[in-house]
């Protein structure tokens, strides 16, 4: 009975701590992937179309359209680009907590 119990516990602690691997594995992926970092935001410029700076920075989170004007964010409330257009061209843009 023991020996059953011990093979029991041994099937339930081996998968829980795989699957744990594999989440802590994958959020180290993204991490590492991420296209928010203080190098990219170094290559955007004034004058940058949206396509150009979403071409550094992925799609944004968030995008504010009113006249003309357009402000779009990138990341969340800790870390994050917003970039401000006019038209279509970069006039100006700020970063918070990059890496």
């Amino acid at each position: 009975m023991n020996r059953q119990l011990q093979q029991r516990k041994e099937m339930i602690t081996v998968p829980s701590t795989l699957r744990r691997m594999a989440l802590l594995v994958s959020i180290c992926l993204l991490a590492a992937c991420s296209k928010l970092t203080a190098e990219n935001y170094a290559k955007i410029k004034a004058g940058m179309s949206y396509n150009e700076v979403s071409g550094i920075l992925g799609n944004p989170t968030s995008c504010d359209d009113a006249v003309g004007f357009k402000s779009c964010k990138w990341g969340d409330a800790r870390s994050h680009v917003t970039v401000r257009f006019a038209g279509d061209a970069v006039i100006l843009h700020s970063a918070e907590n990059l890496r």
